[in-house]
């Protein structure tokens, strides 16, 4: 099997690296951790092993993840939001023609790949983690991860971000060092890492609802530990776990036989199942103007109208700069969708801005969870949720939940601590927090 040729995809003006090996019934979307570069991926004959190996049960789509390898670099003042990720593998899935694929995800990228997975359930047929995060740092769920003054410690020393340790002697050692420079930029890793380090998948592990595989290093990594992948189990609802043999090394060192034959079973399933589409990860977002009733009194019915069109119209024309999916509008308030919390916000904030020129004030509320699909519209729990926060948020204010807090850590927006609350008809209580910018 000969190498494949690099093709790119555009999403915007950024060039995405990918390769098609494969004729397999099904599509598997390899995007690789902690270091990747898909031209010298065949330069390694364990890698290459693990791909060929891949390749012979499906059509594998390998790409380079933005800032990475052969797609378009980043520098260490432009690190995007972790959301641009899931739209990237979209963009190449659509330029190498697969309508829906199984992500298998490795490492940090399974971050990436449980969004997406959670998100994009109509496009993701199932999900495979191997060596996966699922925070950055550690927390008291897992202690295992390296604290942020750990992972300062691992950039200051410049030698340890991605185990040259854990890699055999020999020509395998001097492939990986060049490997690792072709992979990014010392700055913009270390970039990356410090604007990721809050950023955290947890609350969103019960809303996948595809298929998944687990592969862990039985004895751990560097960074992850075996009990990553108990807490993956627990967690994403009917996932099953493979504990393999990786001797504290890069997983295309665990053997390509025992990754690719665990591999080939969960397809094999998949080909006798249909993955549950009826429910989906989605940012909702609710607005309502604020004082209406006083406002049409002052101004009289037929102003009032004039100025709701108005209004209407500016917050429509913010939610397709911002790609937001308008479900309803019901007298003075919207219900959109989006497909990350970082546009929704920015949406929100811009909505507020641009409604004050007419003379009005809004309230917005944002969260993000699992929504059920009826009829093409969505609705459940996390829509009630978003309504409950919007009307708890002051004139011309955007509440958030912590979920949204937890996601969009690193984006540059800044959040505020609006206290713990009561949601009407809401289970539980409910950690809010203010956008200040």
């Amino acid at each position: 099997m000969e190498r494949p040729e690099t093709r790119y995809a555009w999403n915007g003006d950024t060039a995405l690296a990918y390769q098609v090996i494969g004729k397999g019934p099904i599509d598997l979307f390899y995007l690789q951790g902690r270091c990747s570069n898909v031209d010298m991926n065949w330069e390694s004959p364990y890698l290459a092993a693990l791909l060929r190996a891949l390749a012979r049960q499906a059509r594998v789509i390998i790409t380079d993840r933005r800032g990475f390898g052969c797609s378009d670099r980043f520098s260490p003042t432009d690190i995007p939001p972790f959301e641009v990720f899931t739209d990237d593998i979209l963009t190449v899935m659509d330029a190498a023609g697969s309508s829906r694929a199984t992500i298998l995800g490795t490492w940090d990228c399974a971050l990436i790949a449980t969004l997406c997975a959670a998100a994009y359930p109509e496009r993701v047929a199932a999900l495979v983690l191997a060596d996966a995060f699922i925070t950055y740092s550690a927390t008291t769920e897992t202690p295992w991860m390296p604290t942020a003054e750990e992972w300062e410690d691992r950039i200051g020393s410049g030698t340890s971000l991605f185990g040259e340790d854990d890699v055999p002697e020999g020509t395998e050692r001097q492939w990986f060092r060049r490997y690792v420079r072709a992979s990014v930029g010392p700055g913009a890793h270390a970039a990356e890492i410090r604007r990721y380090l809050s950023t955290d998948v947890r609350a969103l592990l019960s809303s996948v609802h595809v298929p998944t595989l687990i592969l862990q290093d039985a004895q751990g990594t560097r960074v992850t530990s075996p009990d990553t992948g108990r807490y993956l189990r627990s967690h994403i609802p009917g996932s099953s776990l493979v504990e393999l043999s990786g001797n504290d090394q890069h997983h295309w060192y665990w053997g390509s036989d025992s990754i690719a034959s665990s591999v080939e079973a969960f397809l094999g399933d998949l080909r006798d199942e249909e993955a549950d589409l009826d429910r989906v990860l989605t940012t909702v977002l609710f607005t309502d103007i604020v004082g209406s009733t006083e406002k049409a009194a002052e101004i009289g019915d037929r102003d009032w109208r004039h100025l709701v069109q108005k209004h209407h119209s500016t917050v429509r024309a913010l939610l397709s700069r911002y790609k937001g999916v308008e479900v309803d509008t019901a007298g003075d308030g919207f219900f959109t969708t989006f497909d990350g919390p970082v546009r929704a916000l920015r949406c929100a904030t811009a909505i507020v801005d641009s409604v004050r020129t007419l003379g009005m004030q809004v309230r917005a509320g944002v969260h993000i969870g699992e929504c059920e699909v009826i009829d093409n519209k969505v609705g459940g729990l996390a829509v009630n949720i978003g309504s409950r926060i919007c009307s708890l948020a002051g004139s011309s204010e955007v509440l958030v939940s912590q979920t949204i807090k937890d996601l969009v850590a690193g984006s540059g927006i800044v959040l505020a601590d609006a206290g713990v609350h009561e949601l009407k008809g809401v289970p539980d209580r409910w950690h809010l927090y203010r956008v200040l910018e």
